[in-house]
């Protein structure tokens, strides 16, 4: 791996574990605190999931028009931190009062806040950490596996926690949220690196680059494969922890071997996410999107067979091999096939912002579902739709599969 400055690896790569951390210590086990803690039924949860969704399809734009306009600046990264830092006060004294006394301004008033710290605050630091790596010469998987190694660690103890107070893991979020913010400030950017170069242009994103982009056909030949595939992806995650939990008959021992299972989970996807930039450099990033799309909804499929927690615990892990898949592909197709000016753009509203238009229509029949049909039917019908539009998007994706070059340090660095 080139490294310009190891000092810099080191502190990005904190930055992105610290987050996962708090993602994991917290968010985790949103879709449990929502039916167990808040009390709301499936199709409720959904509704909260699809309101989320909208505020995040209205925000990630913003987001993504702001992080390209400046460049390698990290003003929006503090603002996402410092939300962050506010999870415990939100969640214990405003969101989950909202939630029993007065459901639809809790719905609203969550979702503001979601969307602000994590729904697009998550997306942000991706593509902050993707255009740090490729300016400095390494790999983002390589920066993201360490968010990955945080998911692990922290997904071992989180349940445990949670059966003795979420207010805990949510204290714990707060105050790890803080120290995030302080590595941040102490990455340093020097002014060169936020001028013309390998990964920042000299003129900067403006609204018709961002006109432009949503009329080209490869933008919408992109957001094909998002709709097919990514949304059923993480819909399915949405509740997936309370239909694990179906397999135990207490839902504190089911919550206990979720965080166990999340563990193993995100060692997979550390392990993936040092490894698989291999592969797509080999592979292709086209390639690579339509075989990630193949393992989701084979994984899906047979979620949907499952008949006990240690079968379904079997399948759970493959989901950390897909997520590093689907990033990493994700992340070299756009740089490949996009402007660099708008790469962050692109990320937010062609990959993270479209996912949540999917959350607004489909989350809540889904809900539906799994309380009519149930999680294994349920699961069974999304893996066939995964799969169909994966062969089709074979013939719909654009661009070659040529081999892809590894990241290298722009010319303003030298090799450490």
């Amino acid at each position: 791996m080139y490294t310009v400055n190891k000092v810099d690896y080191i502190k990005i790569s904190s930055f992105m574990l610290l987050y996962f951390v708090v993602w994991t210590m917290s968010f985790s086990l949103y879709a449990i605190w929502l039916g167990q803690h808040a009390e709301l039924s499936s199709a409720e949860i959904g509704a909260v999931f699809a309101v989320n969704g909208a505020f995040a399809v209205v925000l990630k734009p913003f987001y993504g028009y702001i992080t390209d306009k400046l460049g390698m600046k990290k003003h929006l990264l503090y603002f996402v931190a410092i939300m962050s830092a506010l999870l415990m006060p939100f969640f214990v004294y405003v969101y989950h009062p909202l939630l029993i006394s007065a459901f639809p301004v809790g719905i609203i008033v969550g979702a503001t806040y979601l969307s602000l710290a994590w729904y697009a605050g998550i997306a942000v630091s991706e593509s902050y950490c993707d255009r740090f790596g490729r300016l400095k010469g390494f790999e983002f998987g390589r920066i993201r596996m360490w968010g990955s190694c945080g998911a692990a660690v922290t997904a071992s103890f989180a349940g445990v926690l949670f059966n003795i107070s979420p207010v805990i893991n949510f204290t714990i979020s707060s105050i790890v949220s803080l120290i995030m913010l302080a590595v941040l400030v102490s990455i340093k950017i020097p002014e060169a690196d936020n001028t013309e170069n390998a990964v920042v242009p000299a003129k900067k994103i403006n609204m018709a680059d961002v006109r432009q982009l949503v009329k080209e056909g490869k933008f919408w030949r992109f957001c094909f494969y998002v709709a097919g595939i990514v949304w059923f992806m993480h819909i399915a995650e949405q509740q997936f922890p309370r239909y694990f939990v179906s397999f135990f008959h207490g839902s504190k021992a089911g919550t206990s071997w979720y965080g166990y299972l999340s563990t193993v989970q995100a060692i997979v996807e550390f392990i993936s996410m040092l490894t698989v930039p291999w592969v797509v450099n080999k592979l292709g990033a086209r390639k690579t999107l339509i075989v990630a799309g193949l393992l989701i909804g084979s994984r899906l499929l047979i979620s949907g067979f499952a008949t006990s927690p240690l079968m379904i615990a079997f399948i759970k892990p493959f989901y950390g091999l897909e997520n590093a898949l689907l990033l990493i592909a994700v992340f070299k197709y756009i740089a490949a096939h996009f402007d660099k000016k708008v790469n962050s753009t692109m990320y937010l509203i062609g990959y993270q912002c479209f996912i949540y238009v999917g959350t607004i229509f489909v989350s809540a029949p889904v809900g539906y579902m799994y309380d009519h049909i149930g999680f294994g039917n349920a699961y069974f019908i999304m893996g066939a739709i995964i799969i169909t539009f994966s062969l089709i998007s074979i013939f719909i994706l654009s661009g070659d599969d040529k081999k892809i070059e590894q990241p290298q340090p722009s010319a303003n660095h030298s090799l450490s």
